[in-house]
C-alpha cells in the first residue's frame, strides 16, 4: 500500500495538478497558454483590432495593433470571452473588472484588455453600452486567430455563434504570463471574474 501511495504520489499526472494548485491556474490541458508562456511568441504575427467606429477604422485604415504594444515592458491583466452582447460577457465578466479598476490601479496594472471574438466595431458598441471604455481596453478578435494560436478556441455552433471562444482570464507581465485562469464551460462564470485575478497578482 505504501509503495502504491508513493508512485500516485510521483505520477506526471498528479504532479501537474499540484503545480496548477500551487500557482493558481485553472486551464485545459491543450491549451497553449501557461505560467511563463510569453504570449506574444505564442500568438507570434497575430495582431488585435482595437474598438473603434465603422469611420474610425477607415480613417485609420484599417489598422490593427501588435500584441507587442499591447503587451510589451507592461504589467496587463486580459479576459477573453465568447462575444459581445452575450448574456454572462454583458452581466457579469465585464462589469467585474469595470467595478474593480480602482484595485488593480492600486495594484500597478498598467491596463485591463476585453477581447472578443467579433469585429472592432460591434466590439466598439458593445462596450459603449457597458459604460465601460473609461476602465478597460476593448479589442476585437475578428477572425479568432488570437484566441487559436492560444488553444482558447472554441466552437459555440451549438448556440449559434460559431467559431468563438473559450472564457478566461490571465495576468501577463512584459508579455510573460504569471496566472492563467479558463472556465470549464464558456457559459461558466467561476474563475475569470475580476476577484480571482486579484488575488494572483
Amino acid at each position: 500500500m505504501a509503495m502504491s501511495i508513493l508512485k500516485l504520489r510521483n505520477s506526471p499526472a498528479l504532479r501537474s495538478v499540484a503545480n496548477h494548485a500551487r500557482i493558481g491556474v485553472l486551464s485545459r490541458g491543450f491549451s497553449k497558454l501557461s505560467e511563463g508562456t510569453d504570449i506574444t511568441s505564442a500568438a507570434s504575427g497575430v495582431s488585435l483590432q482595437k474598438a473603434r467606429s465603422w469611420d474610425e477604422g477607415v480613417s485609420s485604415n484599417f489598422s490593427t495593433t501588435p500584441l507587442s504594444d499591447i503587451f510589451k515592458g507592461k504589467k496587463v491583466v486580459i479576459f477573453g470571452l465568447p462575444g459581445a452582447y452575450t448574456g454572462v460577457c454583458s452581466q457579469q465578466h465585464v462589469p467585474s473588472y469595470k467595478s474593480h479598476i480602482d484595485k488593480f490601479k492600486a495594484k500597478g496594472i498598467d491596463s485591463i484588455i476585453c477581447v472578443s471574438v467579433n469585429d472592432p466595431y460591434t466590439v466598439n458598441g458593445w462596450a459603449e453600452k457597458l459604460d465601460a471604455k473609461d476602465a478597460i481596453e476593448f479589442y476585437g478578435d475578428f477572425d479568432g486567430k488570437f484566441h487559436k494560436s492560444l488553444g482558447l478556441d472554441k466552437d459555440l455552433s451549438v448556440a449559434l455563434l460559431g467559431p468563438r471562444s473559450e472564457r478566461w482570464s490571465a495576468y501577463v507581465e512584459d508579455g510573460k504570463v504569471k496566472a492563467v485562469n479558463v472556465e470549464e464551460a464558456p457559459s461558466d462564470f467561476k474563475v475569470s471574474g475580476a476577484e480571482v485575478i486579484l488575488g494572483q497578482i
